[in-house]
């Protein structure tokens, strides 16, 4: 089983989502992939098993992946200050993997519905869905 982990910026969550799926499943492969350099940098870190950076990576990997996981800009063109290109979320949101989208409000997008959840919490609801889904 293939996790595809996207985040951009500084890749702090994705570093948390890594962390705590190789914890929880350490059977998987979890590709990581930034939006940048740091993202990426900070996913290896966590133990990613394979990683790339940037457009080409998010949409190669996306073909690839049984699930991806990252926050919800990962499919809304321009979000995370313009890191995420309309062909990055095209990739994500018409690949055939399940898709498991943290609703951070952070993404120049507010999802109506969400209460304050710290970022802790919402990473916890995400690996309760994959254990689900797994």
């Amino acid at each position: 089983m293939n996790i595809l982990v996207i985040d951009a910026k500084g890749g702090g969550m994705g570093k948390q989502l890594v962390s705590n799926i190789k914890q929880n499943f350490p059977d998987v492969t979890v590709m990581a992939v930034g939006t940048n350099a740091s993202a990426t940098l900070a996913m290896n870190k966590a133990g990613a098993d394979i990683s790339g950076t940037g457009e080409n990576s998010v949409i190669v990997a996306s073909k690839k992946a049984d699930i991806i996981v990252g926050p919800v800009g990962i499919v809304i063109a321009d979000s995370m200050l313009g890191e995420v290109t309309k062909d990055m979320a095209v990739a994500v949101g018409s690949s055939g993997a399940k898709l498991v989208l943290i609703p951070f409000n952070h993404c120049e997008s507010v999802i109506a519905g969400v209460g304050n959840k710290t970022p802790s919490e919402l990473i916890g609801d995400a690996m309760d869905v994959l254990k689900r889904m797994m």
